[in-house]
C-alpha cells in the first residue's frame, strides 16, 4: 500500500496535471554566459575607503566576488526581468588593503550549474596606513648544520617605521628581538633544547599596527640533514629558499660534526626518513565544521568514537584515520588559537587507536587559488603551521600525515591555459613535500585527485622536471601516497569506482609505493551542482554503499598498493540512512537526553531586500552538537516552533532568503544534538531588509507522487498578494532517492510539473526542492512558501 504525506484528493489533481500536458519544458535557451567588471579599468588606483564595484552579468546565478586570494563575498544582483541577466554591484572597503589587489568574479552557469568567471583585474589601493611589513629570516641557511649558539638574523621593511620584531622559536613564546648593525639579531642556544631541527618564525609589527609574518625557516643542529629528491626546487623567495638548490651541501659552522658522539639519533628524533605508509582503511574526511567542535569539545569526541568504531549497523569496516580540517574557521585559526586543544583532541585520538592527519587545502579563499605560483606563499604558511604544530608538540600529539585537498581543476585557466596550472599546483606540491624534508618530520603526505587525472585531455602529456606523463603519474611520484575522489555511485562496470582506480594501482606499484594509493568516495547531497548525481551514494543509502565498496575490496585487497577506502564526509555519514524510505534506518549515538546549550551571539545583517544573513557562535553539549535551527518572526517576542521554523545549518551562519522588502524580522536559534535533543532559543537578532519594487511570489501547492518507478512534482506559482498565477521559469532538483535537477517552465496558469529520473524500487521516498524561481518583475519569496516541502513514501 502506498504512504504519502499528501492526501488522496493531491494525486487526483496530480493525475488530471498529468493528462493536461501543463508544462513547457526546458525553457531555458543556452545564452552564453559572461560576467564583466564595468567600474574600473586594469591598473587603475584607487584612494582608501569604499570603491563602487559594478558590472553586467547574463546566463548566470550565485555571483561572488574573490579579492587577493582571501576574501570572497556575494554580490548584489538586478534582474529584474527574471531571465539570468542584470547588472551586480558591491562596496568594496579598501581601508584595510594597500598595494596592488587582485579581484574576479565566479558564478555557476544557469545551464550546466557549472563554474563560470570574469576576466580578472588588478587595482592599485594607496594606502601606506595598511601596509603590511615584509619580515625574513635571513640566516640560518637550512641547509647548514648550525653550532650550539645559532646566530638568527632578520630583516623587516615596510613603508612605516616598524615598531617591534619578534621571534618564535620551536612554537613558543614570542620573543621581541633587538635591532642590529644589518636588522635585528638574535641569538638562540639549542643546548637547552634536545630536538635537533628547530621552526624559527618572525613577526614585525608598525607604528599602525599592521603586522607582517615571515615563512618558516628550519636550522638543524642535530642529526642528518634531509635528501631533497626533487630535481628542480620550486621556490617562493629567493632570502628564504635558496638554499633547496643545493640540498645536499652541509656545512659545519665552528665545530665538527660527529653525529655518533655529539649527536646520536634516537628513537623520538625528529629527523626524516623514509617509513612504509601505514593502512589507512578506512578513513574519513573532517572538514572545520565539524573538526573545530571536535577539538573544542571534548563531550563530542564519544560520538566519533562510537561511530567510527561501529562495525554492526551496516556491517561495515571500522573508521582508523581522521582527515582533520586544521583551517580557519569563524575568524579563529585552529594551530594558533587552539594549539593546546589541538594537541589534547590528537593524543586522545592515539590512545582511541586513531591515526590522525591534518586536511588543508590551498591556504588561500577559496582554497585551490592556492595552486597559483602567485599565491604559493599562502599554501606554504598553511603547510608549515603544521610542520611548527608537530616541532612544538610531544610525540603523542603530533599529527601522522597531511592530505592536501587543493583541487586546482576548478580555475578556469585548468582548461583554457594547459599546460600552466597543472604545472604550477606540480610545484606547489613539490615545494610542500621540500619544506617537509627541511623540517625534518616524517609524516605522511597525500594529495587528494580527482578520477580522471589520468584520462582526461586536461590532464594527458605535461611535461614537468624533464619528463611528460599523466599528471597523476607526476602528483603519485611527488606526493607520499594519493586518495582519489573515485566519485562514483557502483564499483563495477568501466565507470564503476573498480576500473578507474586500476591505472593509479598499476602506477605506484610499478614505482614501489606500497599502500599509496586511497580510495575515497562520496555520501554527500551534490545534485545542487553541475556533477550528475551518480557520483555519490547519497541516493542510494548506506546498505547499497557498503555492498558496492566489498566489491572493491574483492577487487584490491591483494593488491600491494591499496591503502583502503576513505569516506567523504563526517557530517554527511552521521546523519546518512540505510535507505530512504520507511525501511531505512540511521546510525545510533550513545543514549542521551540533556539538549545542548543555549546558543549565543546571535546577529542579523542585511544583505539585500529579500536577503538576511544570520551568525551565532558554537553551542556546548555533553555529547555533540549536529545542527542549528534558525527561527524566523516579525515580533521580538515570538515563538519558535514550526510556524516559526526557518531552516537548518550544519555551520555557524545562516542566509534567509525570500523575505518580504522593508521588513524588521527577529532570529532566534538554537542547537540540536546528535540524539535530537533541542536547546534553548538564544536571545533574539534583528534586520531590516532593504526596499524594492519587485513583487513576491510564493508556491501555492506543491505534490509529489510515485507510480511505475517514477516521482512526479507539481505545483503553481502565485501572487503573494493577489494569489493570482505568475508565469515563471523554474529550477529544482528531486531528493532523498532521486537526484535530477530539472530547468522548466510553468504554463499561463502558473501550472509546473516534472519527472525524475527512474527509481525502481519497492519501497523508498522521494521528494522535490525548488532551487530558483524566475519571473519578470517578481522575485520568489520562498520564506512565505510552506515548509517542508512534501515527499512520497511507498512500499509495498
Amino acid at each position: 500500500m502506498m504512504l504519502s504525506h499528501l492526501r488522496r484528493c493531491g494525486l487526483l489533481f496530480l493525475a488530471a496535471v498529468l493528462i493536461s500536458t501543463i508544462c513547457i519544458p526546458s525553457p531555458h535557451a543556452k545564452a552564453a554566459a559572461l560576467i564583466t567588471i564595468d567600474s574600473h579599468q586594469e591598473g587603475q588606483t584607487l584612494q582608501p575607503g569604499v570603491a563602487e564595484l559594478f558590472g553586467t552579468y547574463s546566463g548566470v546565478y550565485e555571483l561572488q566576488l574573490i579579492v587577493n586570494g582571501e576574501f570572497v563575498t556575494d554580490v548584489q544582483m538586478d534582474d529584474p526581468n527574471g531571465d539570468n541577466s542584470g547588472s551586480w554591484s558591491y562596496k568594496l572597503d579598501t581601508s584595510h588593503l594597500d598595494g596592488s589587489v587582485e579581484m574576479v568574479l565566479k558564478a555557476n552557469d544557469a545551464v550546466t550549474r557549472y563554474g563560470i568567471w570574469s576576466p580578472w583585474i588588478h587595482l592599485n589601493v594607496d594606502n601606506p596606513a595598511a601596509h603590511i611589513p615584509k619580515v625574513e629570516i635571513t640566516s640560518p641557511i637550512e641547509s647548514t648544520l648550525q653550532r650550539n649558539k645559532v646566530d638568527i638574523n632578520i630583516s623587516a621593511t615596510g613603508k612605516n617605521p616598524i615598531s617591534l620584531v619578534e621571534l618564535r622559536i620551536d612554537g613558543g613564546e614570542w620573543l621581541q628581538v633587538s635591532p642590529a648593525k644589518n636588522g635585528y639579531q638574535y641569538t638562540f642556544d639549542s643546548r637547552q633544547s634536545t630536538q635537533q631541527v628547530h621552526s624559527l618564525e618572525a613577526r614585525a609589527t608598525d607604528t599602525y599596527g599592521n603586522t607582517g609574518y615571515s615563512l618558516t625557516v628550519y636550522a638543524r643542529t642535530g642529526g642528518k640533514p634531509p635528501v631533497n629528491q626533487g630535481k628542480n626546487p620550486a621556490t617562493v623567495t629567493d632570502a628564504v629558499y635558496m638554499d633547496l638548490i643545493h640540498p645536499t651541501q652541509v656545512s659545519v659552522i665552528d665545530e665538527v660534526y660527529n653525529p655518533s658522539a655529539s649527536n646520536p639519533e634516537t628513537v623520538t628524533s625528529n629527523t626524516y626518513t623514509p617509513e612504509p605508509l601505514p593502512d589507512q582503511d578506512r578513513a574519513i574526511w573532517i572538514w572545520e565544521n565539524a573538526s573545530y567542535p571536535l577539538v573544542l569539545n571534548p563531550n563530542s569526541r564519544v560520538v566519533l568514537s562510537s561511530m567510527a568504531k561501529d562495525t554492526t549497523t551496516f556491517h561495515q569496516r571500522p573508521i582508523t584515520t581522521l582527515y582533520l580540517a586544521v583551517g580557519q574557521y569563524n575568524g579563529t585559526k585552529m594551530l594558533e588559537d587552539h594549539r593546546s586543544e589541538v594537541q589534547q583532541f590528537i593524543e586522545w585520538a592515539h590512545a582511541e587507536g586513531f591515526r590522525v592527519q591534518a586536511l588543508i587545502a590551498g591556504g588561500t579563499t577559496p582554497p585551490y587559488f592556492g595552486a597559483y605560483s602567485r599565491y604559493q606563499t599562502h599554501a606554504v604558511r598553511e603547510f608549515e603551521q603544521i610542520l611548527n604544530y608537530n616541532l612544538a608538540s610531544g610525540e603523542s600529539a603530533r599529527f601522522d600525515g597531511v592530505n592536501l585537498d587543493t583541487e586546482p581543476y576548478i580555475l578556469p585557466d585548468f582548461k583554457t591555459a594547459k599546460p600552466s596550472v597543472q604545472i604550477q599546483y606540480l610545484d606547489m606540491l613539490q615545494l610542500l613535500m621540500e619544506r617537509k624534508q627541511a623540517s625534518g618530520l616524517a609524516l605522511s603526505v597525500g594529495a587528494a585527485i580527482p578520477r580522471w587525472y589520468d584520462t582526461s585531455a586536461d590532464a594527458s602529456n605535461i611535461s614537468w622536471n624533464g619528463k611528460t606523463k599523466w599528471l597523476s603519474e607526476h602528483i603519485q611520484d611527488t606526493a607520499d601516497y594519493i586518495s582519489i575522489m573515485n566519485y562514483r555511485d557502483q564499483a563495477e562496470g568501466s565507470a564503476g569506482i573498480i576500473a578507474q582506480a586500476l591505472n593509479e594501482l598499476a602506477y605506484a606499484n610499478s614505482i614501489g609505493k606500497p599502500k599509496s594509493v586511497v580510495i575515497g568516495v562520496e555520501t554527500k547531497d551534490i545534485a545542487d551542482g553541475g556533477d550528475p548525481e551518480t557520483i555519490s551514494f547519497h541516493e542510494e543509502g548506506r546498505t547499497y554503499m557498503e555492498q558496492e565498496l566489498n566489491k572493491v575490496y574483492d577487487a584490491f585487497l591483494n593488491d600491494s598498493a591499496f591503502g583502503g577506502i576513505a569516506l567523504h564526509h563526517y557530517s554527511s555519514i552521521v546523519d546518512f540512512p540505510s535507505e530512504w524510505g520507511p525501511g531505512g534506518y540511521a546510525w545510533q549515538p550513545p543514549s542521551d537526553h540533556e539538549p545542548p546549550s543555549t546558543v549565543s551571539g546571535a546577529t542579523a545583517a542585511m544583505f539585500d531586500f529579500q536577503r538576511i544573513h544570520v551568525s551565532y557562535n558554537m553551542a556546548m553539549d555533553n555529547t555533540a552538537v549536529n545542527a542549528y535551527r534558525i527561527y524566523r518572526g516579525t515580533e521580538a517576542d515570538f515563538e519558535i516552533g514550526p510556524a516559526t521554523y526557518a531552516g537548518t545549518s550544519k555551520g555557524l551562519s545562516y542566509k534567509d532568503n525570500g523575505l518580504l522588502p522593508s521588513t524588521t524580522y527577529y532570529y532566534k536559534i538554537t542547537a540540536v544534538d546528535i540524539s535530537g535533543n533541542e536547546g534553548a532559543a538564544s536571545a533574539a537578532a534583528s534586520a531590516t531588509t532593504a526596499p524594492s519594487t519587485m513583487k513576491p511570489m510564493v508556491i501555492d501547492q506543491m505534490t509529489v507522487t510515485y507510480s511505475a518507478g517514477i516521482a512526479s512534482v507539481s505545483m503553481q506559482m502565485v501572487d503573494m498578494e493577489t494569489r493570482l498565477p505568475v508565469t515563471a521559469k523554474i529550477s529544482g532538483r528531486f531528493t532523498h532517492m532521486a537526484g535530477k535537477y530539472v530547468n522548466a517552465g510553468t504554463n499561463a496558469e502558473g501550472e509546473f510539473q516534472s519527472q525524475s529520473e527512474l527509481i525502481s524500487v519497492s519501497r523508498g521516498e522521494i521528494g522535490f526542492l525548488p532551487r530558483r524561481i524566475m519571473a519578470d518583475s517578481y522575485y520568489w519569496a520562498s520564506a512565505y512558501d510552506q515548509l517542508p516541502y512534501p515527499t512520497v513514501i511507498w512500499e509495498p
